[in-house]
């Protein structure tokens, strides 16, 4: 789409929290849901309908890929989730996932494309893909990504170490599991794709490394998500890249440069500040505490409302384009079903529209109505 049009929501106030999970575990059987295009485009309809927004989000799940580019390499067995790789896994291992690529989706993989089409097809909500990052995808396919990066960041190479070596391989294997996986979403009908890139943070790539020259945070996060851009570009879905991790300046600034339509980061970025490192292009999106909403402990539904009314006050302030939303998409958590929903309802409802944008708010709401419609 054209990038105007997330500008537009932008200047006209829509809140956007992610509650596609909450809304998911209102109805029986979930798990049956996700794995069916029609019962998913339903759901993901409903919250967009629910949460007032014309953007159609799917449930945030980071584990479908892994599960996926195991699957088709044979290994993992009946817990993929345990899986490590413990050396690098050779050329003949790249082959086969190439070729594996061309066949079958998982069946939640396949559900989310069908819903994708389902949305498309019978909806005028904007249908919005899900995957997660080449790098954070590498970090959970290796037992510890931390001391290779960290040798590499000391300017050790692949010849150097049979670990930087391993994650490079894995990294590439990553890459093309997205990839493809991208591609199939696009061609189902996504108009816009969440990329989320969580790993990507402070805790795995070295702040001081970085800023004393090393180049691993472009290596090992940029480069793949550079590659990652070119193929949105040709199938001509919009991006919407999501790093809720512990970002430097600098992080932010080089995730900024893949001129995003939408840049989510999470609560620990005060994205008043953020703006002076991010093209007016793209719209920042956020970040309210959603991983505390669970508890009244944590933070309250009042907290709520005045963090978002201070958020949008001073976006405002900064002239940025942005759109209040959560940090992460809202989980469901058995027994914090009413904190949840009281919580995330607070982020639609808050009163934070200046008096020379209330005819924005207004227009806002009547593409929102019809695209319920």
């Amino acid at each position: 789409m054209q990038r105007e049009y997330y500008l537009d929501l932008a200047r006209t106030g829509v809140k956007m929290p992610i509650g596609t999970h909450l809304v998911l575990h209102e109805h029986h059987d979930p798990e049956a849901i996700v794995r069916d295009g029609v019962s998913l485009g339903w759901v993901m309809a409903e919250a967009a309908c629910r949460y007032q927004t014309p953007l159609a989000f799917p449930v945030m799940n980071l584990e479908l890929e892994k599960q996926h580019l195991l699957s088709l390499l044979g290994l993992g067995g009946d817990d993929p989730a345990t899986f490590r790789f413990s050396a690098a896994p050779g050329p003949a291992v790249q082959q086969r996932l190439t070729a594996g690529l061309e066949g079958p989706l998982s069946a939640e993989m396949q559900a989310l494309c069908d819903a994708l089409t389902w949305l498309h097809d019978n909806t005028r909500f904007v249908p919005v893909g899900m995957c997660i990052g080449p790098f954070s995808l590498m970090t959970k396919l290796v037992s510890d990504p931390i001391t290779p990066i960290a040798l590499a960041g000391m300017g050790l190479t692949a010849g150097d170490d049979a670990g930087i070596a391993a994650i490079d391989e894995i990294l590439e294997l990553a890459l093309a599991e997205v990839v493809g996986y991208v591609c199939r979403q696009a061609a189902a009908g996504a108009r816009a794709i969440v990329v989320c890139e969580p790993a990507a943070n402070a805790v795995y790539l070295s702040p001081k490394q970085i800023e004393q020259g090393s180049g691993i945070f472009d290596h090992f996060v940029m480069r793949p998500l550079r590659m990652l851009r070119d193929a949105f570009e040709e199938a001509g879905v919009d991006l919407i890249l999501h790093d809720c991790g512990e970002l430097t300046d600098h992080m932010v600034s080089c995730l900024a440069s893949l001129d995003p339509a939408i840049l989510s980061l999470g609560s620990s970025r005060r994205l008043w500040e953020d703006a002076r490192l991010v093209p007016k292009t793209t719209v920042l999106y956020g970040n309210l505490p959603s991983k505390r909403f669970y508890s009244d402990t944590e933070i309250t539904t009042g907290e709520v409302r005045d963090m978002g009314a201070e958020l949008l006050a001073r976006m405002r302030a900064a002239g940025h384009p942005f759109i209040l939303g959560s940090e992460c998409d809202v989980l469901h958590v058995p027994g914090c079903e009413h904190a949840l929903h009281a919580k995330t309802m607070a982020i639609v409802h808050c009163p934070a529209v200046a008096d020379g944008d209330r005819e924005g708010a207004a227009a806002a709401g009547e593409a929102i109505a019809l695209a319920a419609s």
